[in-house]
């Protein structure tokens, strides 16, 4: 159990790389933002509102842990954006991914004086700068810091927003909660607006002789020396935040001068055409830069494995792949030094090689954009085959036939549906469903488990109404199994599908064909009873070895697929 705790760990550090570093740190920098939004809309209540509203804010932000946290990530974050400007080669991916990083990049610039007026006036001079000194400052001292503070709180949201788009765009949830996380999107940044508006205009209502004796003392605003000080303080970050990014672009120069001077390989995608690149190139950027079409769901970030090539030839001399593109290419559970990573791959010498998954584009050329990319999901996947079809299709009429597997069919179906479940292909007289598309493991497993019982009650019903037509009852064959399995759109062009890839699916497939073997209705395997929630000593278990895998699997045996009703029901009442 420990050496495997220690494999699991490993595995997920291999994981790791600068990207998921940028986005914890982003995402801790996120949660700063909107805790500070919700603080300003507050200012639609009341200054009173405001004044409560920033003490929990600034008693959790300013908390020793919290605060350490905050500043790494900060710090960590506007690194790896300078980082990010140096080491992209390639900005036409998309409009929004350098519109991404130039909004990042003006953040700090935006922002320094603030955080220093504020922040490190407090820590050096013991300043207690809050709303009351800030509103002043900004709507009645200096009124030009009314528009930078409204450019900064859009630049910054905007920013937050497109990252998390992008970190989310392929999760399996984003599209039932994309509708909710636009509202807040909207709503968070114009309430926080407002609340900045609304406050400022109380400010200036306020603004008197004895109300600036109160709220512009020396021990809450400081004197002009130490204003002085603190401007300085921020001319020279500025002065260094300016540099860091002139570094980064001098480096990038002498970089492309530099690879130029070093030569030019030669780039064979299989199909032909040879582009010619500078050393130094990643793959998936050659691509970009000659406007091959390659196929890159997830933008070169090395999220996904669509960008996936196979090396024509000799091998041995190409780097080695990177700890992400390793971690990559295990989870796909390819070990073919030949495949490789378009995005991380940079050849040093000339290569040749052919994409393993070609792009999706139109008649004319451009991206069809398809809708439902490539997911990574738990899944429970059943498999219903009709018996004797064949030998039903001997004796009739062809219409005869197509009518009686379409009834088959239409029964299945409904009973699939009214579990929860989404019928997903239709081979012959068989049908794979799909379930926990929407829904947790637990649930999934249990609507499979009861439509496969109404699957039995519907054909049983269609039996008697074609008894008159039939020599023998329509009976059938179902296979359940669950797992990790690859969701998203399938095809060519026009003949697009939506389906699953992978083992899991496989083994239901295999399960549904062995009941004929075994003589029953229903095999499933025991982690899917398990995870529905049967008892273990509810179905038989035998142990039996599935085509294709090399270890024996548990699998539960149903003589009438009837019975799982009361299973999955009783299982239920007592749950409840």
């Amino acid at each position: 159990m420990a050496t495997l705790s220690r494999e699991q760990v490993t595995t997920s550090l291999r994981g790791i790389s600068l990207r998921q570093v940028r986005l914890v740190s982003g995402v801790i920098l996120f949660a700063y933002l909107v805790s500070h939004f919700l603080n300003h809309a507050l200012g639609n209540i009341s200054l009173e509102a405001l004044a409560s509203g920033v003490y929990f804010h600034t008693a959790f932000w300013q908390f020793l842990p919290v605060t350490i946290l905050f500043y790494a990530a900060c710090l960590v974050h506007t690194a790896l954006g300078i980082w990010a400007l140096y080491e992209r080669r390639q900005f036409r991916w998309k409009a929004i991914e350098p519109l991404q990083l130039a909004l990042g990049l003006s953040i700090p610039m935006l922002i320094i004086a603030h955080v220093i007026g504020v922040r490190l006036g407090q820590t050096l001079y013991g300043h207690e700068k809050l709303y009351p000194q800030i509103l002043f400052l900004y709507w009645i001292w200096q009124p030009w810091r009314i528009w930078m503070m409204l450019a900064v709180m859009t630049i910054a949201w905007v920013h937050g927003c497109i990252g998390l788009y992008l970190w989310l765009r392929m999760r399996a949830f984003f599209k039932r909660a994309a509708p909710f996380l636009l509202a807040a999107a909207v709503l968070i940044p114009t309430l926080a607006m407002l609340g900045f508006y609304q406050s400022g205009r109380m400010v200036i209502d306020l603004d008197s002789d004895e109300w600036r004796a109160e709220t512009q003392t020396v021990r809450q605003i400081g004197t002009r020396e130490e204003a002085q000080t603190l401007e300085r303080i921020t001319n020279y970050f500025l002065f260094g935040y300016f540099g860091l990014i002139g570094i980064a672009l001098l480096a990038r120069g002498a970089r492309a001068i530099n690879e130029r001077r070093r030569g030019m390989i030669n780039l064979s995608y299989g199909n032909g055409r040879t582009v010619r690149v500078p050393r130094g190139l990643s793959v998936l950027e050659a691509s970009l830069r000659n406007n091959v079409p390659h196929a890159s769901v997830c933008g070169g970030r090395a999220r996904c494995s669509t960008c996936r090539i196979r090396i024509i030839g000799d091998c041995s001399d190409l780097p080695k792949p990177s700890q992400r593109e390793a971690f990559v290419l295990g989870r796909v559970g390819t070990s073919d030094p030949s495949i490789r990573l378009a995005c991380q791959l940079r050849p040093p010498t000339d290569l040749s090689f052919f994409q393993l998954f070609l792009p999706h584009t139109s008649a004319d050329g451009h991206d069809s954009h398809p809708t439902r990319v490539g997911q990574e999901r738990y899944l429970v996947s059943l498999f219903v085959d009709m018996r004797g079809s064949t030998q039903l299709a001997e004796k009739r009429l062809p219409f005869d036939t197509v009518f009686i597997v379409n009834r088959f069919l239409g029964a299945v179906s409904q009973a699939v549906l009214e579990s929860g479940g989404m019928p997903n292909q239709f081979v012959g007289d068989g049908m794979l469903a799909l379930f926990g598309l929407s829904t947790s493991r637990r649930e999934a497993c249990r609507q499979a488990m009861r439509a496969a019982a109404r699957i039995a009650f519907n054909v049983d019903a269609l039996n008697k109404f074609l008894e008159h037509d039939l020599r023998e009852p329509i009976r059938f064959g179902i296979g359940i199994n669950g797992g990790e399995v690859i969701v998203g759109d399938i095809g060519y062009r026009d003949h697009m599908v939506f389906t699953a890839l992978g083992d899991p699916v496989n083994v239901a497939a295999r399960l549904q064909d062995m009941t004929k073997s075994l003589a029953c209705e229903l095999v499933v395997s025991d982690e899917v009873r398990a995870t529905a929630g049967i008892a273990e000593d509810a179905l038989p278990a035998q142990e039996v070895a599935i085509r294709g895998r090399n270890e024996p699997m548990i699998v539960r045996t149903v003589d009438d697929a009837r019975t799982l009703t009361m299973l999955v029901n009783g299982e239920q009442s007592a749950a409840a």
